[in-house]
């Protein structure tokens, strides 16, 4: 198929299963479109399991495998969803919550790395450093998800504040530590790196070249939007700083995610508050939302077809059951510590811990991330289990998160 057939198959698809959970099963649009995409996938093996001679699971899997999930997220639309979230958190707030943020994006991600990789090496017998990379993966909570999330519930304001942008960083920390992993962990596949040395540089050149590329390329384009009068120009200067900036990050061995969500930020403070009129920021606002509402809706249709490259088995889901309660408890560890080290300077609600650890959803970052992996006979026990993590995270975690956010979060005046 080519790729204008493919992107007309996913955008039917999603529409048709949008209206199906619209006029059905009423759930937030972006997990109902999961939800309608996976039982019609389960649906589809199970009529292949009763009548074999239909042969369509080998032909809808073939179709899967040609869309190529890994390259179409991670170097295609991850960039469009981390500029659009960033764009509506304001730096004002995220300095607040800084110290939160950063500890939570650098040093929990670590936390759950860790936990999750020697939990899963011990569980599976795998070597050490696959199942750190295995950690490594699955420990980014998906802002894509989280982001979504959070317009159905009325949070407090540093509550989402937090979430929000630890969401947008530890993807992109996140997704820096893989690579350096999998350069450690598969020196003679997709190699990043040589040693401890080799990953150090990579973590600076990633992490730090894609924040400065991020802030240099967004102040450019602030200060030719400040010169332009023209809102059609300056939404169109917006995407392009979203596409181009993502590619050039990549081009020059940065981080994208991370160029990303630095641009998102200032454009959606600076660029928004000293470069734009009252027109301009409402066509740029509505143009950013609905690009992450179709976005919203491709990746979670994706993640449910997803099922048909998925080899399962029933030690594979026993073990993802048991792997679903091991990232549970490396997120709670993750948000627990950094806010028991910021103790002793600040005071927290009693709320934030629960609300932040249930709220870390894992989503379409972490399944592209297994799937970009070299092949090796570890590749297909880590896929199912970061499939089945994702799953219960969308649709468990996502459809409790509100309510218990809405019962312990919510503004005073909502109480």
């Amino acid at each position: 198929m080519t790729i204008l057939q493919v992107a007309s198959l996913l955008i039917v698809l999603a529409g048709a299963f949008g209206a199906i959970n619209y006029l059905f099963l009423r759930l937030p649009s972006s997990i109902g479109i999961l939800v309608v995409a996976l039982l019609a996938s389960l649906v589809v093996m199970g009529l292949d399991l009763a009548f074999p001679a239909l042969g369509m699971t080998n032909e809808i899997r073939i179709v899967v495998n040609e869309i190529e999930f890994s390259e179409a997220l991670l170097e295609g639309m991850l960039g469009l969803l981390l500029f659009a979230g960033a764009l509506h958190v304001k730096m004002g707030d995220l300095r607040q919550q800084g110290w939160v943020v950063a500890l939570m994006a650098t040093i929990g991600i670590g936390i759950s790395t860790v936990i999750v990789g020697y939990g899963f090496s011990w569980l599976m017998g795998a070597p050490i450093l696959i199942a750190l990379v295995f950690g490594a993966l699955i420990s980014p909570t998906d802002p894509v998800a989280v982001l979504g999330v959070l317009r159905e519930a009325n949070l407090r304001k540093e509550l989402e504040t937090k979430i929000a942008g630890e969401s947008l960083f530890n993807d992109g920390v996140g997704y820096v530590v893989f690579l350096v992993l999998v350069g450690i962990a598969f020196p003679t596949g997709d190699a990043h790196g040589e040693g401890l040395e080799g990953a150090a540089k990579l973590f600076v050149q990633e992490a730090l070249g894609g924040a400065i590329l991020g802030a240099v390329l967004g102040y450019l384009v602030f200060q030719v939007m400040r010169r332009i009068d023209d809102y059609a120009l300056e939404v169109l200067l917006s995407l392009g700083l979203a596409f181009g900036g993502y590619q050039l990050a990549v081009y020059l061995h940065m981080s994208g995610p991370i160029m990303a969500v630095v641009a998102g930020l200032f454009i959606g403070d600076v660029g928004v508050k000293y470069g734009m009129t009252e027109q301009t920021r409402r066509y740029l606002d509505g143009f950013w939302e609905l690009v992450d509402e179709i976005l919203n809706a491709i990746l979670f249709l994706l993640i449910g077809i997803e099922v048909f490259a998925v080899a399962f088995s029933m030690d594979a889901m026993l073990s993802g059951v048991i792997i679903i309660a091991l990232a549970l408890f490396a997120r709670l560890m993750a948000v627990a510590v950094p806010i028991i080290m910021l103790k002793p300077f600040r005071t927290f609600p009693s709320d934030v811990i629960p609300i932040m650890t249930w709220g870390g959803l894992k989503g379409g970052i972490s399944v592209a991330l297994a799937l970009s992996l070299p092949d090796s006979e570890w590749k297909p026990a880590i896929l199912t289990a970061t499939y089945v993590v994702v799953i219960f995270s969308i649709i468990i975690q996502g459809l409790t998160i509100a309510p218990l956010a809405n019962k312990l979060g919510r503004e005073p005046d909502l109480l």
